[in-house]
């Protein structure tokens, strides 16, 4: 499979696959394809995985499209201003994206929930107690709120990152949640009463518009508006 990620703030990745080869999707994220791409809905691992990838925001069943009798073109878009990015999972590397992260993939990779194991990230991280992760073995597309920042790690190194702004990270990264230190901070801060924090070893992607974070500020105007 080779691919190709165009335009920048509401970008595509358009797929070329050779005949027989299948990329899986969540229903609604499939722009165009070439006539020779098959396509067939399934719960794709029972129903187990199936209910394991709504809890980490995706639908019970995916879509497998297949080239059929050549090769097969077929687009993937994102449905939020932001960036799509490239991951290549193996099995010695598995990787843990944001709930509804996943865009599509080649057939070899799976997708599930991951629930974090901290009791305090599990009590007060809101939308990052419940995460997806990827394994098995392909490319998989996620898309990401805004624009993506890296960084890289070290055993024991930590960076603090205000909910929702985490967008990937390897497997081997911990993720926890702390309380703002501070009563001034925590009542006229105006960030809110947590902070995920991300230990390494690994590598952590941070998005830079989270979708929830503009759908609070357009809240107040929708409710004018009314």
């Amino acid at each position: 499979m080779k691919y190709e990620i165009l335009g920048d703030t509401l970008p595509v990745v358009v797929c070329h696959l050779d005949d027989g080869e299948s990329m899986i999707n969540e229903g609604g994220s499939m722009s165009w394809m070439s006539p020779n791409m098959h396509m067939e809905t399934s719960s794709n691992g029972g129903v187990g995985k199936a209910l394991g990838r709504m809890f980490a925001g995706e639908k019970i069943f995916q879509n497998i499209y297949t080239a059929q009798g050549g090769t097969g073109l077929i687009a993937f878009a994102s449905s939020f201003p932001g960036s799509i990015k490239p991951f290549e999972i193996t099995p010695g590397r598995e990787l843990i994206f944001q709930k509804s992260a996943f865009l599509a993939g080649e057939s070899g990779v799976q997708l599930s929930v991951h629930f974090n194991k901290k009791l305090g990230a599990g009590l007060f991280g809101g939308e990052g107690f419940i995460l997806q992760k990827v394994s098995g073995s392909g490319i998989v597309f996620a898309e990401f709120d805004g624009h993506v920042v890296e960084y890289d790690l070290q055993p024991g190194q930590q960076i603090l990152v205000d909910t929702g702004h985490l967008a990937a990270m390897d497997a081997s990264c911990a993720m926890d949640i702390q309380t703002v230190k501070g009563v001034k901070n925590v009542l006229f801060g105006g960030e809110g009463l947590f902070l995920t924090t991300i230990t390494g070893p690994g590598h952590v992607w941070l998005q830079t518009m989270p979708l929830s974070n503009v759908a609070g500020v357009l809240r107040p105007y929708m409710a004018t508006s009314n």
